[in-house]
């Protein structure tokens, strides 16, 4: 579980800006970041289910909803954003474990479209 929050949140940072990291383009905050190992070999569903559950993480302290409340939007944001993504994007979240420039932009546009709040 402890291996999962750091990416959940990493995620929902760029998700939900996934924080100001996903906003603000710079990915040195995950530099020593290790990303969870099976992100290499899962589905592109399961990729999505991560997201999904990193938005709700994330949304939820931010707004002090929650998380249950957050399963609509989040969904809708982690089906955006991950069919957005083209394969270079896609593989590079698989590497590092975050999104990159190019995703986050992505990401926040599916922020806006499933009306979740961006970070600060």
């Amino acid at each position: 579980m402890t291996t999962r929050l750091p990416l959940l949140i990493a995620t929902g940072l760029l998700a939900l800006g996934a924080h100001a990291a996903l906003a603000s383009g710079s990915s040195a905050p995950f530099e020593q970041y290790q990303p969870d190992p099976t992100l290499k070999s899962a589905s592109k569903a399961n990729l999505e289910g991560r997201v999904r559950h990193a938005c709700a993480v994330v949304q939820a302290r931010m707004t002090s909803a929650p998380e249950a409340s957050l399963e609509r939007p989040c969904g809708c944001y982690a089906k955006q954003t991950m069919r957005s993504l083209d394969e270079s994007e896609l593989e590079a979240y698989r590497v590092t474990g975050y999104f990159n420039d190019t995703a986050r932009a992505k990401a926040l546009s599916a922020l806006d479209a499933c009306k979740l709040q961006r970070p600060v």
